[in-house]
């Protein structure tokens, strides 16, 4: 069931204290990690809880429905696009969205590139990259990422913040802490290379909010800890 917004501010609240402990533990500032609040398949509602509660953003995993719930928000907030995005829908997301971090080719780079040129604005994207290797997730092959950077760097009409990845699923919480800390490795090797900060790396969801952090993630995406089942 959705939850009122006390309900929401004290799971809030929860997490924020999960993140602390685990900044504690890899001695990093608490406020080096951004909670994402991800919407998806929750009211409008569930944006202004987050803008109420004083996050900066949530995270929606598909276009349509942001574009049909952003009318139906009456607080201030940016949106973030992290599920997979087709490039037949990539004028509709630069339009609607104030970041994409599900930017994992180099066509998708172009058609958003074009559509941003086109609204007369710099978009914001992070580029997915599968750093598990799992044929289950979308993403950039890890061997891929320079060139798809190198790519992404020549779009005047977009801003490169970073990366994002997705871990796979399994029981063996070495596998995330493995995932995380490959795309912080990458993230660091390839802003040495092109002498670029990349500071976002959007990592770590509610089952492995610990790994990730440790990892040096700068996001965590959290969904039904926030908001109950869907």
């Amino acid at each position: 069931m959705f939850p009122d917004y006390e309900a929401f501010k004290s799971r809030a609240d929860a997490i924020r204290a999960q993140i602390a402990a685990a900044c504690a533990r890899a001695g990093r500032d608490p406020a080096s990690v951004e909670l994402l609040a991800v919407t998806k398949t929750h009211p409008a509602s569930a944006a202004d809880y987050a803008a109420r509660y004083g996050l900066r953003a949530v995270g929606e995993n598909r276009v349509q429905e942001a574009v049909e719930k952003q009318p139906h928000c009456t607080a201030k907030i940016h949106w973030e696009l992290i599920g997979h995005l087709q490039s037949n829908k990539a004028k509709l997301a630069a339009a609607h969205f104030d970041r994409v971090q599900s930017v994992d080719s180099e066509k998708l780079l172009n058609h958003l590139d074009n559509a941003s040129a086109a609204l007369g604005k710099i978009l914001p994207v992070l580029l997915q990259i599968n750093a598990g290797r799992d044929p289950a997730k979308f993403g950039a092959e890890l061997e891929y990422a320079p060139r798809l950077l190198e790519h992404a760097l020549a779009k005047k009409n977009l801003r490169i913040d970073g990366f994002m990845t997705i871990a796979p699923l399994s029981d063996d919480p070495a596998v995330a802490a493995r995932t995380f800390t490959t795309l912080r490795e990458l993230r660091d090797t390839l802003a040495q290379k092109f002498n670029i900060p990349l500071r976002e790396l959007s990592m770590g969801m509610s089952g492995d909010l610990e790994p990730a952090i440790l990892a040096g993630s700068t996001q965590v995406r959290i969904g039904s800890a926030l908001y109950g089942s869907r």
